[in-house]
Protein backbone atom coordinates (compact mmCIF):
# COMPACT_ATOMS: atom_id res chain seq x y z
CA UNK A 1 0.00 0.00 0.00
CA UNK A 2 2.89 2.35 0.79
CA UNK A 3 4.31 1.90 -2.72
CA UNK A 4 0.87 2.39 -4.29
CA UNK A 5 0.34 5.65 -2.39
CA UNK A 6 3.85 6.79 -3.35
CA UNK A 7 3.22 5.89 -7.01
CA UNK A 8 -0.05 7.86 -7.02
CA UNK A 9 1.75 10.87 -5.55
CA UNK A 10 4.38 10.65 -8.30
CA UNK A 11 1.67 10.48 -10.99
CA UNK A 12 -0.02 13.53 -9.47
CA UNK A 13 3.24 15.51 -9.48
CA UNK A 14 4.08 14.33 -13.01
CA UNK A 15 0.73 15.71 -14.16
CA UNK A 16 1.00 18.93 -12.15
CA UNK A 17 4.33 19.86 -13.75
CA UNK A 18 3.42 18.37 -17.14
CA UNK A 19 6.28 15.93 -17.17
CA UNK A 20 4.00 13.82 -19.35
CA UNK A 21 5.15 16.07 -22.21
CA UNK A 22 8.54 14.33 -21.95
CA UNK A 23 6.77 11.18 -23.15
CA UNK A 24 5.21 10.29 -26.47
CA UNK A 25 1.55 10.32 -25.42
CA UNK A 26 0.30 8.28 -28.38
CA UNK A 27 2.57 5.38 -27.45
CA UNK A 28 1.44 5.23 -23.79
CA UNK A 29 -0.85 2.40 -22.68
CA UNK A 30 -4.51 3.36 -22.28
CA UNK A 31 -4.51 3.10 -18.47
CA UNK A 32 -1.58 5.48 -18.12
CA UNK A 33 -3.12 7.93 -20.58
CA UNK A 34 -6.31 7.96 -18.50
CA UNK A 35 -4.34 8.67 -15.31
CA UNK A 36 -2.47 11.55 -16.97
CA UNK A 37 -5.49 12.97 -18.81
CA UNK A 38 -6.33 15.59 -16.11
CA UNK A 39 -2.83 17.06 -16.56
CA UNK A 40 -3.92 19.06 -19.60
CA UNK A 41 -6.58 20.77 -17.45
CA UNK A 42 -4.81 21.25 -14.13
CA UNK A 43 -1.12 21.04 -15.02
CA UNK A 44 1.23 24.02 -15.34
CA UNK A 45 3.03 24.27 -18.67
CA UNK A 46 4.14 27.91 -18.46
CA UNK A 47 7.76 27.32 -17.44
CA UNK A 48 10.52 25.64 -19.45
CA UNK A 49 10.87 21.87 -19.25
CA UNK A 50 14.03 22.20 -17.14
CA UNK A 51 12.26 24.39 -14.54
CA UNK A 52 9.27 22.03 -14.43
CA UNK A 53 11.52 19.01 -13.93
CA UNK A 54 13.46 20.74 -11.14
CA UNK A 55 10.27 21.78 -9.33
CA UNK A 56 8.83 18.26 -9.66
CA UNK A 57 11.94 16.68 -8.11
CA UNK A 58 11.82 19.18 -5.25
CA UNK A 59 8.17 18.26 -4.64
CA UNK A 60 8.98 14.53 -4.62
CA UNK A 61 11.44 14.88 -1.74
CA UNK A 62 15.15 14.63 -0.82
CA UNK A 63 15.93 11.31 -2.52
CA UNK A 64 14.62 12.61 -5.85
CA UNK A 65 16.47 15.90 -5.24
CA UNK A 66 19.67 13.91 -4.82
CA UNK A 67 18.85 12.09 -8.05
CA UNK A 68 18.39 15.41 -9.84
CA UNK A 69 21.76 16.56 -8.56
CA UNK A 70 23.34 13.45 -10.06
CA UNK A 71 21.55 14.04 -13.37
CA UNK A 72 23.03 17.54 -13.47
CA UNK A 73 26.49 15.94 -13.56
CA UNK A 74 25.69 13.77 -16.60
CA UNK A 75 25.87 16.08 -19.65
CA UNK A 76 26.93 13.03 -21.63
CA UNK A 77 23.39 11.66 -21.23
CA UNK A 78 21.13 14.57 -20.25
CA UNK A 79 20.45 17.59 -22.52
CA UNK A 80 22.31 20.74 -21.50
CA UNK A 81 19.17 22.78 -20.73
CA UNK A 82 18.10 20.17 -18.18
CA UNK A 83 21.60 19.91 -16.69
CA UNK A 84 21.80 23.68 -16.15
CA UNK A 85 18.45 23.81 -14.35
CA UNK A 86 19.01 20.68 -12.25
CA UNK A 87 22.30 22.12 -11.03
CA UNK A 88 20.20 24.65 -9.06
CA UNK A 89 18.73 21.95 -6.82
CA UNK A 90 19.56 22.58 -3.17
CA UNK A 91 19.70 19.85 -0.54
CA UNK A 92 17.76 21.77 2.15
CA UNK A 93 16.26 19.06 4.35
CA UNK A 94 14.70 19.57 7.81
CA UNK A 95 16.82 17.97 10.56
CA UNK A 96 15.68 14.81 12.27
CA UNK A 97 15.33 14.44 16.04
CA UNK A 98 18.46 14.96 18.15
CA UNK A 99 17.26 12.10 20.34
CA UNK A 100 17.43 9.75 17.33
CA UNK A 101 20.88 11.17 16.45
CA UNK A 102 22.22 10.50 19.96
CA UNK A 103 20.68 7.03 19.96
CA UNK A 104 22.39 6.20 16.64
CA UNK A 105 25.78 7.40 17.95
CA UNK A 106 25.48 5.46 21.20
CA UNK A 107 24.45 2.28 19.37
CA UNK A 108 27.28 2.56 16.81
CA UNK A 109 29.97 3.36 19.40
CA UNK A 110 28.55 1.16 22.18
CA UNK A 111 28.58 3.84 24.89
CA UNK A 112 26.79 6.83 26.36
CA UNK A 113 27.14 10.20 24.64
CA UNK A 114 28.17 11.85 27.95
CA UNK A 115 31.00 9.39 28.49
CA UNK A 116 32.12 9.24 24.88
CA UNK A 117 32.52 13.01 24.52
CA UNK A 118 33.23 15.92 26.85
CA UNK A 119 30.37 17.95 25.33
CA UNK A 120 27.82 17.59 22.58
CA UNK A 121 25.85 20.24 20.63
CA UNK A 122 22.16 19.34 20.40
CA UNK A 123 21.52 21.83 17.55
CA UNK A 124 22.74 20.34 14.23
CA UNK A 125 25.41 22.15 12.20
CA UNK A 126 24.00 20.84 8.92
CA UNK A 127 21.25 18.54 7.68
CA UNK A 128 21.15 16.91 4.24
CA UNK A 129 19.17 14.18 2.53
CA UNK A 130 21.51 11.35 3.59
CA UNK A 131 23.13 12.46 6.84
CA UNK A 132 23.15 15.02 9.66
CA UNK A 133 26.09 16.68 11.44
CA UNK A 134 26.48 17.85 15.06
CA UNK A 135 29.41 19.47 16.83
CA UNK A 136 31.14 17.98 19.90
CA UNK A 137 34.35 18.04 21.95
CA UNK A 138 36.40 14.92 22.71
CA UNK A 139 37.61 13.96 26.16
CA UNK A 140 41.06 15.34 25.24
CA UNK A 141 39.54 18.73 24.24
CA UNK A 142 39.53 18.37 20.46
CA UNK A 143 36.78 20.14 18.54
CA UNK A 144 35.06 17.64 16.27
CA UNK A 145 31.96 17.07 14.16
CA UNK A 146 29.88 13.89 14.22
CA UNK A 147 28.13 12.71 11.07
CA UNK A 148 25.32 10.15 11.22
CA UNK A 149 23.21 8.62 8.44
CA UNK A 150 19.47 9.39 8.73
CA UNK A 151 17.53 6.61 10.48
CA UNK A 152 15.70 4.19 8.16
CA UNK A 153 16.99 6.14 5.14
CA UNK A 154 18.09 2.96 3.33
CA UNK A 155 14.54 1.61 3.32
CA UNK A 156 13.24 4.91 1.89
CA UNK A 157 16.01 4.98 -0.71
CA UNK A 158 15.30 1.44 -1.90
CA UNK A 159 11.55 2.12 -2.16
CA UNK A 160 12.12 5.31 -4.16
CA UNK A 161 14.70 3.65 -6.40
CA UNK A 162 12.18 0.90 -7.21
CA UNK A 163 9.78 3.59 -8.41
CA UNK A 164 12.59 5.36 -10.28
CA UNK A 165 13.28 2.18 -12.23
CA UNK A 166 9.57 2.05 -13.15
CA UNK A 167 9.69 5.66 -14.37
CA UNK A 168 12.92 4.94 -16.25
CA UNK A 169 11.27 2.04 -18.08
CA UNK A 170 8.42 4.33 -19.09
CA UNK A 171 10.86 6.91 -20.38
CA UNK A 172 12.92 4.33 -22.26
CA UNK A 173 9.83 2.75 -23.82
CA UNK A 174 7.63 5.78 -24.51
CA UNK A 175 9.98 8.79 -24.84
CA UNK A 176 11.37 9.87 -28.21
CA UNK A 177 14.83 10.21 -26.62
CA UNK A 178 14.42 7.18 -24.37
CA UNK A 179 17.00 4.95 -26.04
CA UNK A 180 19.56 7.74 -26.35
CA UNK A 181 19.27 8.86 -22.71
CA UNK A 182 19.80 5.36 -21.22
CA UNK A 183 17.46 6.07 -18.26
CA UNK A 184 17.84 2.60 -16.71
CA UNK A 185 21.63 2.97 -16.66
CA UNK A 186 21.32 6.42 -15.09
CA UNK A 187 19.09 5.11 -12.28
CA UNK A 188 21.42 2.15 -11.73
CA UNK A 189 24.37 4.55 -11.50
CA UNK A 190 22.44 6.65 -8.99
CA UNK A 191 21.61 3.55 -6.95
CA UNK A 192 25.30 2.66 -6.68
CA UNK A 193 26.32 6.21 -5.74
CA UNK A 194 23.66 6.81 -3.10
CA UNK A 195 24.05 3.38 -1.46
CA UNK A 196 27.81 3.96 -1.27
CA UNK A 197 27.11 7.24 0.56
CA UNK A 198 25.37 5.25 3.32
CA UNK A 199 28.74 3.71 4.22
CA UNK A 200 30.46 6.48 6.18
CA UNK A 201 33.58 4.36 6.61
CA UNK A 202 34.12 4.55 2.86
CA UNK A 203 33.83 8.35 2.97
CA UNK A 204 36.31 8.45 5.87
CA UNK A 205 38.81 6.31 3.94
CA UNK A 206 38.54 8.67 0.96
CA UNK A 207 39.14 11.69 3.21
CA UNK A 208 42.16 10.04 4.85
CA UNK A 209 43.80 9.30 1.50
CA UNK A 210 43.09 12.80 0.18
CA UNK A 211 44.58 14.28 3.35
CA UNK A 212 47.66 12.06 2.99
CA UNK A 213 48.16 13.21 -0.60
CA UNK A 214 48.28 16.86 0.50
CA UNK A 215 50.17 16.39 3.78
CA UNK A 216 53.19 18.35 2.54
CA UNK A 217 51.18 20.99 0.67
CA UNK A 218 49.76 24.36 1.69
CA UNK A 219 47.19 24.23 -1.12
CA UNK A 220 44.55 22.03 0.51
CA UNK A 221 43.63 20.91 4.01
CA UNK A 222 41.31 17.95 4.65
CA UNK A 223 39.89 17.38 8.16
CA UNK A 224 41.46 14.49 10.04
CA UNK A 225 39.29 11.41 10.59
CA UNK A 226 39.19 10.11 14.18
CA UNK A 227 39.00 6.41 13.46
CA UNK A 228 38.58 5.39 17.11
CA UNK A 229 35.10 6.94 16.94
CA UNK A 230 34.24 6.07 13.33
CA UNK A 231 32.64 3.14 11.54
CA UNK A 232 30.06 2.50 8.79
CA UNK A 233 27.28 4.33 10.67
CA UNK A 234 29.17 7.20 12.35
CA UNK A 235 31.96 9.42 11.06
CA UNK A 236 33.88 11.68 13.47
CA UNK A 237 36.34 14.21 12.13
CA UNK A 238 38.27 17.33 13.02
CA UNK A 239 36.10 20.46 13.13
CA UNK A 240 37.23 23.24 10.82
CA UNK A 241 36.79 26.95 11.35
CA UNK A 242 37.05 28.69 8.00
CA UNK A 243 35.15 30.94 5.61
CA UNK A 244 32.76 29.41 3.04
CA UNK A 245 34.19 30.02 -0.40
CA UNK A 246 30.91 31.67 -1.43
CA UNK A 247 31.16 34.30 1.34
CA UNK A 248 32.85 36.86 -0.90
CA UNK A 249 32.30 39.79 1.48
CA UNK A 250 34.12 38.06 4.36
CA UNK A 251 36.96 37.07 2.03
CA UNK A 252 37.26 40.67 0.86
CA UNK A 253 37.26 41.92 4.45
CA UNK A 254 40.15 39.54 5.17
CA UNK A 255 42.03 41.10 2.21
CA UNK A 256 42.38 37.74 0.44
CA UNK A 257 44.29 37.74 -2.84
CA UNK A 258 41.52 36.48 -5.14
CA UNK A 259 43.84 35.94 -8.11
CA UNK A 260 46.03 33.58 -6.08
CA UNK A 261 42.97 31.92 -4.56
CA UNK A 262 41.47 31.18 -8.00
CA UNK A 263 44.79 29.95 -9.44
CA UNK A 264 45.33 27.69 -6.43
CA UNK A 265 41.96 26.08 -7.08
CA UNK A 266 43.05 25.19 -10.61
CA UNK A 267 46.40 23.87 -9.28
CA UNK A 268 44.60 21.65 -6.76
CA UNK A 269 42.42 20.18 -9.50
CA UNK A 270 45.30 19.29 -11.82
CA UNK A 271 47.44 18.01 -8.93
CA UNK A 272 44.66 15.65 -7.85
CA UNK A 273 43.90 14.42 -11.37
CA UNK A 274 47.41 13.98 -12.78
CA UNK A 275 49.86 13.73 -9.87
CA UNK A 276 47.71 11.80 -7.39
CA UNK A 277 45.10 10.29 -9.76
CA UNK A 278 42.52 10.64 -6.96
CA UNK A 279 40.26 13.65 -7.13
CA UNK A 280 37.36 15.04 -5.11
CA UNK A 281 34.44 14.69 -7.52
CA UNK A 282 31.88 16.70 -5.55
CA UNK A 283 33.61 20.06 -5.29
CA UNK A 284 30.53 22.26 -5.31
CA UNK A 285 30.83 25.50 -3.27
CA UNK A 286 29.05 24.02 -0.23
CA UNK A 287 31.96 21.60 0.30
CA UNK A 288 34.75 24.18 0.03
CA UNK A 289 36.08 26.63 2.64
CA UNK A 290 39.02 29.04 2.80
CA UNK A 291 41.58 29.61 5.56
CA UNK A 292 42.28 33.37 5.46
CA UNK A 293 45.05 33.42 8.09
CA UNK A 294 47.56 34.06 5.27
CA UNK A 295 45.56 36.22 2.81
CA UNK A 296 48.36 36.31 0.21
CA UNK A 297 48.55 32.51 0.12
CA UNK A 298 45.09 31.29 1.23
CA UNK A 299 44.53 27.59 1.83
CA UNK A 300 41.47 25.65 0.69
CA UNK A 301 39.65 23.23 2.97
CA UNK A 302 37.51 20.41 1.52
CA UNK A 303 34.83 18.28 3.20
CA UNK A 304 32.40 15.53 2.12
CA UNK A 305 34.60 13.02 0.30
CA UNK A 306 31.83 10.53 -0.45
CA UNK A 307 32.32 10.80 -4.24
CA UNK A 308 35.87 10.50 -5.53
CA UNK A 309 37.22 9.88 -9.02
CA UNK A 310 40.29 8.41 -10.68
CA UNK A 311 41.40 7.68 -14.24
CA UNK A 312 43.20 4.75 -15.78
CA UNK A 313 46.83 5.45 -16.67
CA UNK A 314 45.85 5.44 -20.33
CA UNK A 315 42.97 7.90 -19.89
CA UNK A 316 45.21 10.10 -17.74
CA UNK A 317 47.84 10.29 -20.48
CA UNK A 318 45.37 10.79 -23.34
CA UNK A 319 43.46 13.48 -21.43
CA UNK A 320 46.69 15.44 -20.83
CA UNK A 321 47.74 15.08 -24.47
CA UNK A 322 44.23 16.08 -25.63
CA UNK A 323 44.22 19.28 -23.59
CA UNK A 324 47.70 20.22 -24.84
CA UNK A 325 46.74 19.46 -28.45
CA UNK A 326 43.59 21.59 -28.10
CA UNK A 327 45.63 24.45 -26.70
CA UNK A 328 47.97 24.22 -29.71
CA UNK A 329 44.94 23.89 -32.02
CA UNK A 330 46.28 20.59 -33.34
CA UNK A 331 42.84 19.13 -34.08
CA UNK A 332 44.16 16.18 -36.06
CA UNK A 333 46.14 15.03 -33.02
CA UNK A 334 42.99 15.39 -30.88
CA UNK A 335 41.12 13.13 -33.33
CA UNK A 336 44.01 10.63 -33.43
CA UNK A 337 44.16 10.51 -29.62
CA UNK A 338 40.41 9.86 -29.35
CA UNK A 339 40.68 6.98 -31.82
CA UNK A 340 43.94 5.61 -30.42
CA UNK A 341 42.58 5.62 -26.85
CA UNK A 342 39.51 3.62 -27.90
CA UNK A 343 37.12 6.42 -26.94
CA UNK A 344 35.95 6.47 -30.58
CA UNK A 345 35.59 3.46 -32.88
CA UNK A 346 38.80 2.52 -34.71
CA UNK A 347 36.92 2.56 -38.03
CA UNK A 348 36.10 6.27 -37.65
CA UNK A 349 37.24 8.44 -40.55
CA UNK A 350 40.18 10.49 -39.22
CA UNK A 351 39.62 13.36 -41.64
CA UNK A 352 35.89 13.56 -40.95
CA UNK A 353 36.41 13.44 -37.17
CA UNK A 354 39.17 16.08 -37.39
CA UNK A 355 36.82 18.38 -39.28
CA UNK A 356 34.08 17.92 -36.67
CA UNK A 357 36.48 18.78 -33.84
CA UNK A 358 37.79 21.82 -35.74
CA UNK A 359 34.23 23.11 -36.23
CA UNK A 360 33.71 23.00 -32.45
CA UNK A 361 37.04 24.36 -31.23
CA UNK A 362 38.05 26.96 -33.80
CA UNK A 363 35.15 29.41 -33.14
CA UNK A 364 35.99 29.25 -29.43
CA UNK A 365 39.61 30.18 -30.04
CA UNK A 366 38.55 33.29 -31.91
CA UNK A 367 37.66 34.75 -28.51
CA UNK A 368 40.10 36.14 -25.92
CA UNK A 369 41.89 33.34 -24.12
CA UNK A 370 40.54 34.23 -20.66
CA UNK A 371 36.97 33.80 -21.96
CA UNK A 372 37.53 30.21 -23.07
CA UNK A 373 35.99 27.63 -20.73
CA UNK A 374 37.78 24.29 -20.62
CA UNK A 375 34.72 22.66 -19.07
CA UNK A 376 32.40 23.97 -21.78
CA UNK A 377 34.87 22.87 -24.45
CA UNK A 378 34.95 19.34 -23.01
CA UNK A 379 31.15 19.20 -23.14
CA UNK A 380 31.23 20.28 -26.79
CA UNK A 381 33.93 17.73 -27.61
CA UNK A 382 32.05 14.89 -25.89
CA UNK A 383 28.85 15.88 -27.72
CA UNK A 384 30.75 15.85 -31.02
CA UNK A 385 32.46 12.55 -30.25
CA UNK A 386 29.12 11.00 -29.32
CA UNK A 387 28.02 11.54 -32.93
CA UNK A 388 30.86 9.17 -33.80
CA UNK A 389 29.58 6.54 -31.30
CA UNK A 390 31.82 7.57 -28.42
CA UNK A 391 31.01 5.71 -25.20
CA UNK A 392 31.87 8.13 -22.39
CA UNK A 393 33.34 6.41 -19.33
CA UNK A 394 31.92 7.37 -15.89
CA UNK A 395 35.40 8.45 -14.76
CA UNK A 396 35.62 10.96 -17.62
CA UNK A 397 32.16 12.31 -16.77
CA UNK A 398 33.22 12.82 -13.14
CA UNK A 399 36.35 14.57 -14.38
CA UNK A 400 34.32 16.85 -16.66
CA UNK A 401 31.84 17.69 -13.89
CA UNK A 402 34.66 18.48 -11.44
CA UNK A 403 36.47 20.66 -13.97
CA UNK A 404 33.26 22.61 -14.61
CA UNK A 405 32.76 23.14 -10.86
CA UNK A 406 36.36 24.20 -10.24
CA UNK A 407 36.58 26.45 -13.27
CA UNK A 408 33.22 28.08 -12.51
CA UNK A 409 34.24 28.71 -8.91
CA UNK A 410 37.59 30.14 -10.02
CA UNK A 411 35.95 32.60 -12.42
CA UNK A 412 33.46 33.59 -9.71
CA UNK A 413 36.33 34.44 -7.39
CA UNK A 414 38.46 36.10 -10.08
CA UNK A 415 36.60 36.82 -13.36
CA UNK A 416 39.85 37.42 -15.25
CA UNK A 417 41.07 33.91 -14.42
CA UNK A 418 42.80 32.21 -17.34
CA UNK A 419 42.86 28.50 -16.45
CA UNK A 420 44.83 27.71 -19.60
CA UNK A 421 47.80 29.70 -18.28
CA UNK A 422 47.95 27.41 -15.25
CA UNK A 423 47.02 24.24 -17.13
CA UNK A 424 49.49 24.34 -20.02
CA UNK A 425 52.79 24.45 -18.06
CA UNK A 426 51.46 21.92 -15.56
CA UNK A 427 50.46 19.44 -18.27
CA UNK A 428 53.67 19.96 -20.29
CA UNK A 429 55.76 19.32 -17.18
CA UNK A 430 53.66 16.25 -16.30
CA UNK A 431 54.14 14.72 -19.76
CA UNK A 432 57.90 15.45 -19.58
CA UNK A 433 58.14 13.80 -16.16
CA UNK A 434 56.30 10.76 -17.45
CA UNK A 435 58.96 10.23 -20.15
CA UNK A 436 62.00 11.46 -18.26
CA UNK A 437 64.68 8.88 -17.38
CA UNK A 438 63.42 8.95 -13.80
CA UNK A 439 59.82 8.44 -14.94
CA UNK A 440 60.75 5.58 -17.25
CA UNK A 441 62.85 4.01 -14.51
CA UNK A 442 59.91 4.22 -12.09
CA UNK A 443 57.68 2.43 -14.61
CA UNK A 444 60.34 -0.24 -15.23
CA UNK A 445 60.84 -0.74 -11.50
CA UNK A 446 57.08 -1.03 -11.01
CA UNK A 447 56.73 -3.76 -13.65
CA UNK A 448 60.12 -5.50 -13.16
CA UNK A 449 58.99 -7.88 -10.35
CA UNK A 450 56.19 -9.20 -12.57
CA UNK A 451 58.57 -9.55 -15.51
CA UNK A 452 61.15 -11.41 -13.40
CA UNK A 453 58.41 -13.65 -11.98
CA UNK A 454 57.16 -14.53 -15.46
CA UNK A 455 60.57 -14.71 -17.18
CA UNK A 456 61.35 -18.38 -16.29
CA UNK A 457 57.95 -19.37 -17.74
CA UNK A 458 58.57 -17.74 -21.13
CA UNK A 459 60.94 -20.35 -22.73
CA UNK A 460 58.59 -23.31 -21.89
CA UNK A 461 55.61 -21.31 -23.15
CA UNK A 462 57.39 -20.55 -26.42
CA UNK A 463 58.43 -24.19 -26.78
CA UNK A 464 54.88 -25.40 -26.07
CA UNK A 465 53.40 -22.97 -28.60
CA UNK A 466 55.84 -24.05 -31.30
CA UNK A 467 55.33 -27.72 -30.42
CA UNK A 468 51.56 -27.30 -30.76
CA UNK A 469 52.05 -25.61 -34.11
CA UNK A 470 54.28 -28.47 -35.25
CA UNK A 471 51.72 -31.11 -34.26
CA UNK A 472 48.93 -29.16 -35.95
CA UNK A 473 50.96 -28.96 -39.14
CA UNK A 474 51.69 -32.71 -39.03
CA UNK A 475 47.97 -33.50 -38.59
CA UNK A 476 47.01 -31.44 -41.63
CA UNK A 477 49.77 -32.61 -43.97
CA UNK A 478 48.53 -34.31 -47.13
CA UNK A 479 50.89 -35.14 -49.96
CA UNK A 480 53.70 -32.66 -49.36
CA UNK A 481 55.99 -33.38 -46.48
CA UNK A 482 56.44 -30.21 -44.47
CA UNK A 483 59.84 -28.86 -43.70
CA UNK A 484 61.20 -29.74 -40.28
CA UNK A 485 60.11 -27.22 -37.68
CA UNK A 486 63.05 -25.95 -35.73
CA UNK A 487 62.60 -24.76 -32.16
CA UNK A 488 65.30 -22.36 -31.11
CA UNK A 489 65.39 -20.31 -27.93
CA UNK A 490 67.55 -17.19 -28.22
CA UNK A 491 69.64 -17.64 -25.07
CA UNK A 492 71.69 -14.42 -25.43
CA UNK A 493 68.54 -12.30 -25.65
CA UNK A 494 66.97 -14.07 -22.65
CA UNK A 495 70.13 -13.46 -20.65
CA UNK A 496 70.05 -9.83 -21.81
CA UNK A 497 66.52 -9.40 -20.45
CA UNK A 498 67.57 -10.87 -17.09
CA UNK A 499 70.69 -8.67 -16.78
CA UNK A 500 68.83 -5.52 -17.85
CA UNK A 501 66.02 -6.19 -15.36
CA UNK A 502 68.44 -6.87 -12.49
CA UNK A 503 70.44 -3.73 -13.28
CA UNK A 504 67.38 -1.49 -13.35
CA UNK A 505 65.57 -3.13 -10.44
CA UNK A 506 68.43 -2.95 -7.94
CA UNK A 507 69.54 0.57 -8.85
CA UNK A 508 68.06 3.52 -6.99
CA UNK A 509 68.45 6.67 -9.12
CA UNK A 510 66.99 9.95 -7.93
CA UNK A 511 66.82 13.20 -9.87
CA UNK A 512 67.67 14.08 -13.45
CA UNK A 513 71.37 13.20 -13.28
CA UNK A 514 70.42 9.59 -12.65
CA UNK A 515 73.20 7.92 -14.62
CA UNK A 516 75.82 9.48 -12.30
CA UNK A 517 74.12 7.94 -9.25
CA UNK A 518 73.77 4.34 -10.45
CA UNK A 519 76.41 1.96 -8.96
CA UNK A 520 79.02 0.58 -11.37
CA UNK A 521 77.77 -3.01 -11.07
CA UNK A 522 74.30 -1.90 -12.09
CA UNK A 523 75.67 0.04 -15.06
CA UNK A 524 77.58 -3.07 -16.15
CA UNK A 525 74.40 -5.20 -15.93
CA UNK A 526 72.38 -2.61 -17.83
CA UNK A 527 75.07 -2.17 -20.50
CA UNK A 528 75.71 -5.90 -21.02
CA UNK A 529 71.98 -6.66 -21.01
CA UNK A 530 71.31 -3.98 -23.62
CA UNK A 531 74.19 -5.28 -25.75
CA UNK A 532 72.86 -8.85 -25.68
CA UNK A 533 69.42 -7.61 -26.71
CA UNK A 534 70.67 -5.80 -29.81
CA UNK A 535 73.13 -8.41 -31.11
CA UNK A 536 71.84 -10.74 -33.80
Amino acid sequence: MTQIRRALKIIRIVGRYRLDLFLERAALPLGLRVLLAPACLFGDNQDSRGVRLRMALEALGPIFVKFGQLLSTRPDLVPQDLCSELAKLQDNVPPFSTTLFVSAVEKALNGQIDTLFKSFEHVPLASASIAQVHGAVTLDDRDIVIKVVRPDIEKTIREDITLMFTLARWIQKYSVDGQRLHPLEVVEDYQNVILDELNLQSEGANASLLKHNFNDSTLLHVPEILWQYSNQSVLVMERIYATPVTDIETLKAADVNFKVLAERGIDIFFTQVFDHNFFHADMHPGNIFVDTSNPEAPTYLAIDCAIMGSLSKEDQFYMARNLLAIFKRDYRLVAELHIRSGWVDQATSLNEFTGAIRSVCEPIFQRPLHEISMGYMMIQLFDTARRFNMEVQPSLVLLQKTLINVEGLGRQLYPELDPWTSARPFLEQWVRRRYSPKGLYAQLKHHAPDWLEQLPQIPPMIYAALDNAQHKQQRTESTVKPAKLRVSINKPKSLGVVLLSIGLLTANPDGWQWMQQVPLINLMCIGLGALLLVVR
